[in-house]
């Protein structure tokens, strides 16, 4: 008995450890490319006018319209694919490249680190509600993030890693709107100066997620074992 309940502990944990590391890994992947730090400038700049309230509400849509955006191909990445007969290694390549142009604008948060244009923030200031577009898309859920679920969905294999997965996205939509929320105590205390740092940090998280999505999406091609 006591043999059995031995035997029976370590593989309970390596399933436990299993779960862990996979959500660690998709929240760490799909974190570092949403990026919420550096879309708090672009989030001061489009609410200046706005209340306190306002404000919040709009930090609390758009965090919930991204989530909506990132779980809904979550749930049908697969089927796209499906649909317009792209391969798992096309859209691991593909998806690998967006992430990297992606990563190359956080690294050089100065000359391309923007994910909108003067003419697209000129226009967002002019609507009333800009919690879905431009916040959620594209700023916050844009193609590299969407690359990134898409990439979850066809390597999950089972109900379970669909779950793990969705809860990623749920836990950086929850930090983003404190992010959004605290945007202005933040901006004041880390500054620009911090805001490029930890921007940069991402931006090279990302550029490694990259490259590992191009490497698996070339493996899976050629059937090598990268």
């Amino acid at each position: 008995m006591i043999e059995l309940i031995s035997e029976a502990v370590p593989e309970h944990s390596v399933i436990v450890l299993g779960m862990a590391g996979l959500l660690f890994a998709s929240f760490t992947s799909l974190f570092s490319v949403v990026n919420p730090l550096a879309a708090m400038p672009i989030f001061l700049s489009l609410t200046e006018r706005f209340s306190e309230r306002e404000r919040i509400q709009t930090a609390k849509k758009a965090s919930f319209y991204m989530m909506g955006v990132l779980i809904t191909f979550l749930l049908i990445g697969t089927f796209i694919l499906s649909f317009f007969g792209i391969s798992l290694a096309g859209i691991r390549i593909a998806g690998g490249l967006i992430i990297m142009r992606a990563a190359y604008s956080m690294l050089n948060p100065e000359t391309g680190g923007r994910k909108l244009t003067d003419e697209d923030e000129a226009a967002a200031k002019e609507k009333e509600d800009i919690s879905f577009s431009p916040l959620a898309l594209p700023l916050l859920s844009g193609p590299g993030s969407i690359a990134v679920v898409i990439g979850f969905a066809t390597q999950a294999e089972g109900v379970t890693d669909y779950l793990i997965n969705g809860v990623s996205v749920l836990l950086v939509a929850c930090i983003t709107y404190g992010l959004l929320r605290l945007a202005p105590i933040s901006a004041r205390y880390i500054g620009p100066t911090g805001l490029n740092v930890m921007t940069r940090l991402m931006g090279f998280i990302a550029l490694a997620i990259s490259v590992q999505f191009i490497l698996s999406g070339i493996s899976r091609y050629y059937g090598l074992n990268i």
